[in-house]
């Protein structure tokens, strides 16, 4: 069955550019690829879809960095620094969901209903200890219909005892285990959405010989591709004090060290890595998960390099890092990106005056950029599927309707009010439409989300 759709539609095709395409005909096929894509030619469309005028389609979001059992507790808990927070909040949860497996259905199913309705068509999920639990996970994405990474958390370390894999070779078993497992659940013909990927949580709690059989197992792959591996590397004050204390390294060495930085890995946060960091890690095609909320709760004498990351050609993307981050829409995260680099602006400016040496050339980011990170850098730093993040022939329609004007009442939808536009006419999209969206818009402008073709909303 193919699909063929009638509509507005805005991508970012690169850092900074936005394409507002008026009137445009889109195709699927029964796979849900785009098969044709093109203005409308004023062709006969009995069975397409009519998306009406004060709407426009837009990618969905790419969310590279969240911890799926702390949604039990979005929202509280943020008054720690992050290895107190670990122990008092997220090992707990975690602890908590991997003893009941009907509770972590019900938080799983509702985060699912959540991301869908923020947006969100793909998300990297770091998950628990407990293979059976994160099983819990997949099969609960995979029936919502979302794109999902599943991480079955590796630790044979940890500040709560009761809460710690065995051994490392334990955790490697249990890891192969699932890796198998779950990508049994993903067996049907077509495109697979639900992956497994490698999760070492972070140095801390990983011994190097589990460490070292990770990035083996990771180099070993699966039907002659390697496996994605995702974790955190250089988050805190703190974090970074532990591994240099005990390791006597810096986290990325041992990362990069035990073959744990590939083009396949997503690290989240990197806010304490210098420059000549992040030109490692773009020559090892790692990405970052960029999560500028919960790193101005732990990571707060710090801000990410984020424009030397983008012109070192780091991948970079956007992650909400719940619970650590309290805000599960990428449109908060989008929004929180843009605040923080303007802070980071000033900050450097202030400081090359005091030192009287040149600042950094343009450290902030505005909204379309942070949009592209959004969508299409996103998807290519999650290594989706070639093309993801726009509308182009050849790759997945993963789409959000958003309606910013309602013609039967003649007003703006949610928080959107058009105030001096002629109240005969509805505002055109423009930029400065989307950008008020950007700025005001939630759930109530969301009215449809589809991935890989199929509607979820």
């Amino acid at each position: 069955m193919t699909l063929t759709i009638r509509a507005n539609f805005v991508h970012t095709p690169g850092l900074g550019s936005i394409q507002v395409l008026l009137d445009h005909l889109i195709e699927l096929d029964s796979d849900g690829f785009i098969v044709s894509f093109g203005p409308y030619d004023g062709q006969d469309l009995t069975d397409a879809v009519q998306v009406p005028e004060g709407s426009f389609l837009l990618p969905t979001f790419c969310d590279l960095h969240l911890h799926a059992p702390q949604f039990l507790y979005q929202g509280t808990g943020l008054h720690l620094p992050l290895m107190e927070w670990l122990n008092e909040y997220a090992f707990k949860a975690e602890e908590k969901l991997d003893a009941d497996l009907d509770l972590a259905e019900r938080v799983y199913r509702r985060l699912a209903r959540r991301l869908i309705e923020s947006g969100t068509g793909a998300v990297s999920l770091f998950g628990t200890i407990n293979e059976e639990t994160n099983l819990v996970l997949a099969k609960v994405m995979k029936e919502a219909g979302l794109r999902a990474f599943i991480g079955k958390l590796s630790m044979d370390t940890s500040s709560r005892p009761s809460y710690v894999e065995a051994s490392a070779q334990a955790s490697l078993d249990s890891a192969i285990s699932f890796v198998e497992r779950c990508y049994a659940l993903d067996e049907a013909k077509g495109p697979r959405l639900i992956e497994p990927i490698l999760t070492p949580r972070f140095v801390p709690t990983c011994s190097d010989a589990l460490l070292q059989g990770l990035g083996e197992l990771a180099a070993q792959g699966k039907n002659s591709v390697s496996l994605r591996i995702q974790s955190h590397l250089a988050e805190s004050e703190d974090q970074v004090a532990w591994v240099r204390s005990t390791r006597r390294a810096e986290d990325f060495d041992v990362f990069d060290k035990h073959r744990l930085l590939t083009p396949r890995t997503i690290q989240a946060h990197c806010t304490f890595l210098p420059p000549p960091s992040l030109d490692r890690m773009s020559q090892t095609g790692a990405a970052v998960a960029h999560c500028p909320l919960s790193n101005a709760y732990f990571s707060s004498t710090e801000i990410f390099r984020l424009r030397e990351a983008l012109d070192r050609g780091v991948k970079v993307g956007l992650g909400s890092d719940i619970a650590g981050g309290y805000e599960l829409g990428i449109q908060g995260v989008m929004r929180m990106s843009v605040a923080v680099s303007r802070l980071r602006e000033g900050l450097l400016k202030r400081e090359s005056q005091a030192l009287k040496v040149g600042a950094v050339k343009n450290p902030r980011i505005d909204w379309k950029e942070s949009l592209y990170l959004a969508t299409k850098g996103g998807a290519e730093a999650m290594g989706i599927h070639r093309g993801s993040g726009w509308f182009n022939v050849g790759a997945p329609f993963d789409a959000q309707q958003i309606r910013f004007y309602d013609q039967r009442t003649g007003e703006g939808v949610g928080a959107l009010d058009f105030l001096d536009h002629d109240d005969k006419s509805q505002p055109k999209l423009v930029e400065d439409v989307i950008e008020k969206w950007w700025c005001l818009g939630d759930v109530r402008n969301r009215v449809a989300v589809w991935v890989q073709g199929n509607p979820l909303l």
